[in-house]
């Protein structure tokens, strides 16, 4: 049975708070949870969800990647996917350097096509193989859009940024993604792309909802949408403004504000009602299924368990639905599973999301803290569970 006394999140928050001279009872005076839970989860008794990292985070000053021990530096580079990065974030660092005398480029109607494709890879959770090119689909870009700069180009450079954000968040590397961000941002202002924009918006204030930050998180949201409000009425800024409903719907959750979610859930739900499925549109998944996974979601983050594990069991997701949202929906439903006396049931979908995406679950906090939790609740250790515990690395 693996041992989890030494290298969890639960150690890691007893090993801050010692630092910052508190005591158990002290720093649980300062969240909105029990002392009881908090001696429970730094015993390792009890998995330390999202949201109770964030509020420590917070109450102690640290980043939640302090806590969560991500990157998860040893998987990495067994996977062999730590040496990737640094080509990224070579890569990032061209921006205004303008063109490369040395470089040949391919043609720019391929390098537009290669940054969709990128998109597409991500979402099905092929990390490494994007990995693997982006670096070099980046420096083309950057250099073929300050040679012949075009709407066209400036927005496919965005949409490659957006890849390596989306790339080194599922990786745990927070500090890159936030420069991808910054990155997205340049290239989208020179696009002139009110839609992009918002999306960069959108994932903003996905980053602060990571952190607990959920006043900032909603003032991006607002933000992005006064952003696509300037866009003209089409289907892709009423596919934005959707998702930056759903994005706001799981802040609230959060937040404990459960009016925000329903309003934004019903906001987001009359627009996929009327556009439709629209998971190509900036590759956000939005449509009538998106929108019912952050009804599910929602719940699970205001930890009204019964409610998520009911709707999930009511879904039948459609087969085209991207690979990492199916492998996220696997992983919530996972959590809920286990908090409501399921854990068979919980790993059977913690291995079906491994199943389809292995390195997107093998780096997904949640995931990981669902596994620690089911080992602990666990009296005889099912092979399965062995298997995943050791897969993560505990």
């Amino acid at each position: 049975m693996p041992n989890l006394d030494d290298d969890h999140t639960g150690t890691r928050i007893r090993k801050e708070r010692r630092l910052a001279r508190l005591t158990q009872r002290q720093l649980a005076a300062r969240i909105p949870y029990s002392y009881s839970l908090l001696n429970q989860v730094e015993c390792g008794a009890r998995p330390a969800t999202s949201d109770f990292v964030a509020a420590v985070a917070r109450a102690l000053k640290v980043d939640v990647t302090t806590l969560t021990g991500q990157p998860y530096v040893t998987e990495l580079q067994r996977d062999r996917l730590a040496e990737l990065v640094r080509p990224i974030r070579e890569a990032l660092d061209l921006y205004d350097l303008g063109a490369n005398p040395d470089l040949t480029a391919r043609p720019a109607a391929v390098l537009v096509a290669e940054a969709d494709r990128l998109c597409g890879q991500v979402r099905a959770t092929r990390l490494r193989n994007a990995a693997r090119a982006l670096p070099d689909t980046i420096a083309e870009l950057t250099h073929t859009a300050w040679v012949s700069p075009s709407t066209e180009l400036w927005q496919a450079l965005a949409s490659t940024y957006r890849t390596a954000h989306d790339i080194t968040v599922k990786l745990g590397y927070y500090d890159l993604s936030a420069v991808a961000l910054d990155r997205m941002d340049w290239a989208a202002q020179r696009a002139s792309d009110p839609c992009m924009a918002a999306v960069r918006q959108y994932m903003r204030a996905l980053v602060y909802f990571r952190e607990g930050e959920y006043v900032i998180g909603r003032r991006l949201v607002a933000s992005g949408h006064g952003m696509v409000a300037q866009a003209e009425q089409t289907r892709e800024a009423l596919a934005v403004t959707g998702q930056l409903h759903l994005g706001a719907s799981v802040i609230c959750a959060r937040a404990k504000d459960q009016t925000g979610v329903d309003r934004h859930i019903s906001e987001a739900k009359n627009i996929a009602k009327s556009i439709g499925d629209a998971s190509g549109v900036h590759w956000l998944s939005f449509g009538p299924t998106n929108v019912a996974l952050h009804r599910m979601s929602a719940a699970v983050e205001m930890r009204e368990y019964y409610e998520a594990v009911k709707q999930a069991r009511k879904m039948r997701l459609p087969t085209p639905l991207a690979t990492s949202r199916r492998a996220h929906f696997l992983i919530d439903r996972a959590r809920a599973e286990m908090e409501t006396g399921l854990p068979g049931t919980a790993l059977k979908h913690l291995v079906e999301a491994r199943r389809r995406a292995p390195e997107q679950t093998r780096y997904h906090p949640g995931a990981r803290e669902t596994i620690s939790g089911l080992v602990h609740i666990s009296r005889r250790m099912p092979d399965e569970l062995n298997h995943m515990a050791a897969w993560i690395g505990l």
